[in-house]
Parts: structure tokens; C-alpha cells; sequence
């Protein structure tokens, strides 16, 4: 019997132009939150089946493992090809402590939280970085600035 071939449809997201499969894949389970983390070269070629079957669109967080998310979605992405692929992830909780999330806002925040991503998925660019928590203490216009 023959494989089915699925064709995702895509979607326009947002204002400026960025096209991704209207099915996404949240990565945050292959590190462990809700289960236990499966090993690198299982999430990589989980990845890579879901891009294979039309998906192109992947989300992590930094808080995600925390960390080995993005760097488990970083080595995906080296196997793909990065221009067809619509990378999110998102920034916001600073650390967990014994109070639960902390949540920090700040643009200097924010700025490091950046960079650390593009450092840990080893790319140059994400598509679209959106905020994971709201930090009431900081002006909303001032965590966009």
C-alpha cells in the first residue's frame, strides 16, 4: 500500500509577510516537561519526519528544558533547509525558583534572552521571538522597545 502524501496548508501570520504551515510543531516535549526527554538523535528525526510531512513551522522557548530545547531544534535545523523553515520561540521567564516562574521584562532582559536563543539554535535569525510571560512591572511598550 502506497504512503498517503498530506499536503499541509499554509497560512499568513500576521501583517509582514511570514507564511507557515497552518499545522506547527511545539517542540517542548522532546526535551521533557510533561514527560521524559526522548534523546537528541530521536527529537532531531522527529523534527525532520514533521518537515518531511509538510510542517515547516516549529516552536521552542529558553525555558524549555530549561534550555536544551533550542539546542536540540538548533542541531534539527542544521539537517533542513533553514530558508523553509518558520523557527519561533520566546523569551520571558528568567529562572524557576521556590515562589515558582520569575518573570523579567526588561529590555536589557530581553536583549540578553535574544541573544542567548540565536547562540544556543546557532542561527542567525528567528522568525518570530514573542514574549512567554507578561512582566506586570515593566510598561509594555518598554519590553517591545
Amino acid at each position: 500500500m502506497a504512503e498517503q502524501i498530506v499536503q499541509i496548508p499554509r497560512v499568513k501570520l500576521g501583517t509582514q509577510g511570514l507564511e507557515v504551515s497552518k499545522l506547527g510543531f511545539g517542540c517542548m516535549g522532546l526535551t521533557g516537561s510533561y514527560n521524559d526527554p526522548v534523546p537528541d538523535d530521536v527529537g532531531i528525526s522527529i523534527i525532520k519526519h514533521a518537515f518531511d510531512k509538510g510542517v515547516t513551522f516549529f516552536d521552542t522557548s529558553d525555558i524549555y528544558g530549561p534550555k536544551t530545547n533550542e539546542i536540540l531544534v538548533g542541531k534539527a535545523l542544521k539537517q533542513l533547509p533553514r530558508e523553509k523553515v518558520q523557527l519561533a520561540t520566546k523569551f520571558g521567564a528568567e529562572r524557576v525558583d521556590s515562589s515558582g516562574v520569575v518573570i523579567n521584562g526588561t529590555p536589557e532582559f530581553v536583549r540578553a534572552s535574544l541573544e542567548a536563543s540565536l547562540k544556543r539554535l546557532d542561527v542567525e535569525y528567528i522568525d518570530l521571538y514573542y514574549q512567554h510571560r507578561v512582566d506586570t512591572s515593566t510598561p509594555i511598550e518598554d519590553t517591545v522597545s
